[in-house]
């Protein structure tokens, strides 16, 4: 094999722009082999497009065609595990789209599906290709930040207004979607936070329900992260916010960095503060600190495309995969735990997180569901679902 012969399941916002990048090549070792989507008018409009690629009513048919290798399951996100899952009892290497799942309990029973096959996992956590986080990562793990204090995330620039949550009848539902700004808007910096910082150990948060819009889930979320280590967090987003912030702090034993505006700011202390307070007599002292630019690249990487090349090199020559599919359960972890602690009031145990317990109160919350969704206008953006 020397390409990758990749279906796409689901031909909506996501899949009609993978199809797009796999068609015109941008995935050199990847070949667009065919696709299904279960609306008609779907599969039509696929048609005019690829009149050449084969198009399926169902993911069943597609993967039992024989026609691909891999599949992206890009489909409304509590379809993803069930859908991979199939996917591997077919033989296949599969990529999910973010989030893995809505609540942990059902991405355990996909993780455990991937653990029997032999083949590869992904998930499009497009946001691991960005130059920056990656130079942040290798920053952190080299140990250039000394010991982590405390981390500042304010990702506030997710605006959407009443329109987009009106433009479809599944969004911003607990039944069809699963929550609001942290299942759609954030999967990706959750994702981010665990595989820049680890997972915290403890979260306690407060969340708004329909703050800003009329929408039963989440629009407005403000979460405290604790770690055994005693490194601190705070994480707050909203869709209801214009302009918005995009602003990651850390503060360290080596000073204080900060991304924000296309720049990545380090204030490096000369020595260690913890060195400094050790040996300093002078009363308000402080360790000389320079202000830093650090050379990165703001670009936002390859994104999509990037994931896709990584995951047909893994497959055809078995590198690594930059975005593992079980990995999909940690930012999901801790999206659910904030909800969790919202809803209860409690700090949650992120090591011993109660799935039971989430899922329970996750069809509480479908069960009581009052909202009756209009669709006033159809949005037609093929270039992301968030």
């Amino acid at each position: 094999m020397d390409k990758v012969r990749l279906g796409i399941i689901g031909f909506g916002n996501m899949g009609t722009a993978h199809a797009k990048n796999i068609y015109e090549g941008k995935a050199p070792q990847m070949t667009l082999a065919a696709v299904c989507d279960n609306d008609e008018t779907r599969r039509d409009a696929f048609k005019k497009l690829y009149p050449e690629i084969p198009v399926f009513e169902n993911a069943e048919e597609l993967y039992k065609s024989g026609l691909c290798d891999a599949v992206i399951v890009a489909v409304p996100h509590y379809d993803h595990p069930e859908l991979v899952a199939k996917a591997f009892e077919n033989n296949l290497h599969v990529i999910t789209e973010k989030p893995a799942g809505v609540y942990t309990k059902q991405v355990l029973e996909m993780n455990e599906a991937a653990s029997k096959s032999d083949k590869l996992f992904g998930i499009m956590y497009n946001q691991r290709t960005n130059p920056v986080y990656q130079k942040l990562r290798e920053m952190i793990k080299r140990g250039d930040l000394g010991h982590i204090k405390r981390i500042t995330w304010i990702i506030t620039n997710w605006y959407r207004p009443q329109a987009y949550h009106d433009s479809s009848a599944w969004r911003s539902t607990w039944k069809d979607e699963g929550g609001g700004a942290l299942i759609n808007q954030n999967p990706h910096q959750l994702d981010l936070w665990q595989w820049l910082f680890g997972m915290p150990d403890r979260i306690y948060a407060k969340a708004s329900y329909g703050k800003y819009y009329n929408i039963e889930v989440e629009d407005d979320v403000a979460a405290f992260f604790e770690y055994d280590n005693g490194t601190t967090g705070q994480y707050i987003t909203s869709t209801g916010e214009a302009p918005g912030t995009n602003r990651l702090e850390i503060a360290c034993d080596m000073g204080k960095i900060v991304i924000e505006d296309n720049k990545m700011i380090f204030n490096r202390n000369i020595i260690s503060e913890r060195e400094h307070n050790k040996n300093n007599t002078v009363p308000f002292a402080m360790p000389e600190c320079w202000n830093c630019e650090v050379p990165a690249d703001f670009s936002g990487g390859e994104q999509h495309v990037g994931i896709f090349k990584d995951f047909a090199n893994a497959i055809l020559n078995g590198t690594k995969l930059l975005a593992p599919g079980e990995e999909g359960i940690l930012g999901l972890t801790i999206s659910n735990a904030i909800h969790l602690s919202s809803w209860t009031g409690e700090t949650v145990d992120v090591k011993n997180f109660p799935h039971d317990k989430f899922y329970d109160l996750l069809q509480e919350k479908i069960a009581n569901s009052t909202m009756k969704k209009e669709v006033k206008k159809i949005v037609a953006d093929t270039s992301n679902t968030y």
